[in-house]
């Protein structure tokens, strides 16, 4: 059974930094990228950034380009999302996603077959 398990949201202030987590589990040799999205109270959700499993190529959008860092560690199976320099408008319920599909839309959320519940980052300003 597929499945994916993110930690590490909470609360920071303006200007820190937050790791978020996603442990992967089931089929894990399937993977073709993984990538965090968000949505915002009364929001669309919106892609954050995504990362091809084995080759490591990253995908960013332009709002969090230059602060957050997406990395993941295949022995472990989890992805990750450093985030820097957070502003309000970074608050989100952060997913994680994952696709077994070799597709050069991993920006398109349509095309991740498998969700995480999310976790809550709130940024104060």
């Amino acid at each position: 059974q597929v499945q994916l398990a993110e930690s590490g949201g909470g609360l920071v202030q303006a200007g820190e930094s937050l790791r978020l987590s996603c442990a992967a589990s089931g089929r894990t040799s399937t993977i073709y990228a993984m990538g965090w999205f968000r949505q915002a109270p009364g929001k669309e959700r919106e892609f954050v950034s995504a990362i091809t499993w084995i080759a490591g190529g990253t995908y960013y959008a332009d709002s969090v380009q230059g602060r957050f860092t997406i990395f993941r560690d295949i022995a472990k199976n989890t992805l990750y999302l450093q985030m820097n320099s957070l502003k309000p408008e970074d608050t989100a319920v952060y997913y994680c996603a994952r696709t077994n599909s070799n597709t050069g839309y991993i920006h398109i959320d349509s095309v991740y077959g498998y969700w995480g519940q999310g976790t809550q980052v709130t940024v104060s300003s």
